[in-house]
């Protein structure tokens, strides 16, 4: 099954954290089927920075992780073709449009995203389409293969 991605996860491919393990794991088992918009890339710079300007990671990490994400994602959907959707997504989860890309995204596809922002995860039940998404705490166990 292909799976949508977020920087959330990405991140956690390349940085010790919580949740780095299952994120190692949806890596390994699904890497040749995972996709995200193209948004992704510029999240996942801005963690990133965020970790060396915190002294989490040296510079030197921080160029490497780039080009592994961009490897590691199967295909990349246009930000552009999602965008007016996401701020329908947006306005009704009363959540960030940037977070709602990635909804948007795994809506269009037909595909789950798989994410570790536990807020848009909150958002998504309360509005009660939680069939769109999928913790990464609890994946694989509440996502159907």
């Amino acid at each position: 099954m292909t799976y949508i991605v977020d920087a959330s996860v990405a991140a956690k491919w390349f940085v010790r954290e919580t949740l780095h393990d299952q994120a190692r794991t949806l890596l390994h088992d699904h890497g040749d089927d995972l996709e995200a918009p193209d948004l992704l890339l510029t999240e996942v710079a801005n963690i990133v920075w965020k970790k060396v300007r915190r002294d989490e990671i040296i510079p030197e990490q921080a160029r490497a992780i780039l080009p592994e994400v961009r490897a590691s994602i199967a295909a990349f959907h246009a930000s552009t073709d999602l965008v007016e959707r996401a701020l329908e997504i947006a306005v009704a989860l009363r959540h960030p449009v940037y977070d709602c890309l990635y909804l948007a995204c795994a809506e269009a596809t037909d595909r789950l995203l798989v994410t570790a922002d536990e807020k848009l995860v909150a958002a998504v039940r309360i509005a009660g389409v939680a069939g769109l998404v999928c913790h990464l705490g609890e994946f694989p166990a509440t996502a159907p293969h």
